[in-house]
């Protein structure tokens, strides 16, 4: 019978758009695997079956680090079952002026969980998909990786990586019968800004888009073979649609006005 469920993979599952892409995937009929670095992501399972007749597996790993990866990916393999799709979304963030207030080692965290961890992780996944001649991929990017990001300068950085890094896999693999979705949400109402420190800015004290309606949409794009999609509230696609053709110095000021730290007191 398990063989003809579809068979989903979640990172960063524990809660924010995780959290809610593993629900769209549990409420569509797949199973899931899904994870995150705490023990917490046990109860998420749990919470979920409550919901869904999804049979659903856990595993803890910290994806900033090489071991963590292959944790996952091994445990994956263990399962003995293709993944149908997999949505590479645990990230992290870090707010305040590169030069004299954020930490090196919280922005290599970045790179190493954002970046590296993607990379890494897509390489595993990729190579059977195409064997197989099937497969969906989901990147969490953001609409700051379609502009420069004063304050969150490696944050924005990463995430313009991996819209790009989609973008190009997608147009490499367009004879594969695998896609590759980037997932872009605007300001969204996740424990982010806390985890971030940037509760004191504009961003954090703006109304927030609902991560279920980011997540649903997300999913709605990559069940449908979509190369991006800007998710969230009509505001949020209208800024991220207007992002893509302002010049950077432009988009850099009004990123600015947002992250600055203070800035929403």
């Amino acid at each position: 019978m398990s063989s003809i469920i579809p068979f989903a993979v979640v990172t960063g599952a524990s809660n924010g758009i995780g959290y809610e892409l593993a629900k769209q995937f549990a409420q569509n009929g797949f199973d899931l695997l899904i994870t995150a670095t705490g023990s917490s992501i046990d109860e998420v399972a749990s919470e979920i079956a409550q919901t869904s007749k999804s049979e659903i597996q856990t595993v803890q790993a910290d994806l900033a680090t090489y071991e963590g990866v292959e944790t996952l990916y091994n445990k994956i393999k263990e399962t003995g079952r293709p993944v149908d799709a997999i949505a590479i979304n645990a990230g992290v963030g870090v707010g305040g002026e590169f030069a004299r207030e954020t930490d090196l080692q919280d922005e290599l965290n970045i790179i190493n969980l954002n970046v590296v961890s993607s990379v890494h992780l897509a390489k595993r996944v990729v190579k059977d998909m195409v064997e197989r001649g099937k497969g969906k991929i989901l990147f969490t990017s953001s609409i700051a990786g379609i502009m420069p990001g004063p304050f969150e300068a490696v944050y924005a950085a990463s995430k313009a990586f991996l819209q790009s890094f989609s973008l190009s896999i997608r147009n490499e693999l367009k004879d594969t019968g695998v896609t590759v979705t980037s997932l872009m949400p605007g300001p969204t109402d996740t424990n982010f800004f806390d985890r971030a420190d940037m509760e004191d800015t504009k961003a954090a004290k703006s109304k927030k888009d609902d991560p279920a309606e980011v997540a649903k949409q997300g999913f709605e794009a990559l069940m449908a073979g979509k190369d991006s999609v800007i998710a969230g509230s009509l505001m949020t696609k209208i800024q991220g649609a207007v992002s893509q053709v302002l010049p950077d110095g432009l988009k850099a000021e009004m990123h600015r006005q947002l992250t600055k730290p203070g800035s929403g007191s």
